[in-house]
């Protein structure tokens, strides 16, 4: 039988619990009452005066063609960066979990991009693909591609995925090394004795029983393309041109910051946040079904 650790007095696990409830309570649950307090509310931008509005402020956000395209800009750019982010990472993560020499200085390399802030990584793309500064952008240039993302909408959009791909894959790898390295040695070489292919090992049996670490980033991955990109895309591109990078969150910012619509950027949200936990829900209620642990 196991040992069972046994906690003398009944407070102490609360108090163990009590630093994570504090932080949930008031950097999480208390900014979210907040929000949903103001986005039924009309104020200026000092907060001088107030209005109770009940819900016009989430009947004219409806009605805004803008906001229609911002979800649509957003589903795209989560999609192409939660894609690309884990299967780079599982890609790097595969190889290097081989037993190669200098692996663990490989490792180091690939995890370090994750310390880069989200902003701080744009910069760094920016310099590399600024149309007439760039290196990248010239060589694209040299080669008949007409690279410009200040003007072009499909090129600001394929630099915010570069950038954000880039920035999330040092996590993904992290976990998919952890999760490969947790894999008995002897279930894969049970399935080489018996002739099994490399591929076909990965895909019959090392890829299923990483479907709980997998299932985990796919979730963390979505949630950082919806809230976390905001410093990347800011710096990037502003939502340009023309809307085509503009997400959910970089508009919730927009209207709020610069458009002093206080509560209509709360209301947008609240809308978000919403969309973002139904995205979990249905991911926990059929997703998770494929997931083997």
């Amino acid at each position: 039988m196991e040992p069972r650790a046994i906690f003398s007095g009944k407070l102490l696990p609360y108090l163990l619990i009590l630093p994570q409830l504090a932080v949930s309570l008031i950097f999480f649950y208390w900014p979210a009452l907040q929000a949903l307090q103001q986005s039924f509310l009309v104020q200026d931008a000092f907060g001088l005066s107030t209005e109770f509005v009940w819900f016009e402020n989430y009947v004219a956000l409806l009605k805004t063609p803008e906001y229609y395209h911002a979800i649509g800009v957003t589903f795209v750019f989560s999609a192409l960066v939660a894609f690309f982010s884990l299967t780079l990472g599982l890609l790097l993560a595969t190889m290097a979990n081989n037993n190669i020499r200098g692996v663990q200085i490989y490792r180091t390399f690939l995890i370090i991009p994750y310390a880069v802030a989200p902003a701080v990584a744009s910069v760094l793309f920016i310099f590399m693909f600024q149309p007439g500064l760039g290196m990248i952008a010239r060589a694209l240039q040299r080669n008949g591609i007409d690279w410009n993302p200040v003007l072009n909408g499909t090129h600001a959009m394929i630099l915010v995925v570069i950038v954000a791909v880039w920035n999330q894959i040092s996590y993904n790898f992290l976990f998919f090394l952890a999760g490969l390295q947790a894999i008995p040695k002897s279930v894969i070489e049970a399935a080489a004795i018996d002739g099994a292919k490399p591929m076909r090992r990965f895909w019959t049996i090392v890829f299923p029983l990483l479907s709980p670490t997998t299932f985990f980033l796919i979730i963390v991955n979505i949630t950082y393309v919806f809230f976390n990109t905001l410093g990347i895309i800011d710096t990037a591109t502003g939502g340009g041109p023309n809307g085509a990078t503009q997400t959910l969150v970089y508009k919730v910012f927009q209207d709020g910051k610069g458009g002093t619509d206080l509560g209509g950027s709360a209301a947008q949200s609240v809308i978000l946040m919403i969309i973002v936990v139904a995205l979990t829900a249905f991911q926990f209620r059929y997703v998770e079904k494929k997931v083997h642990y």
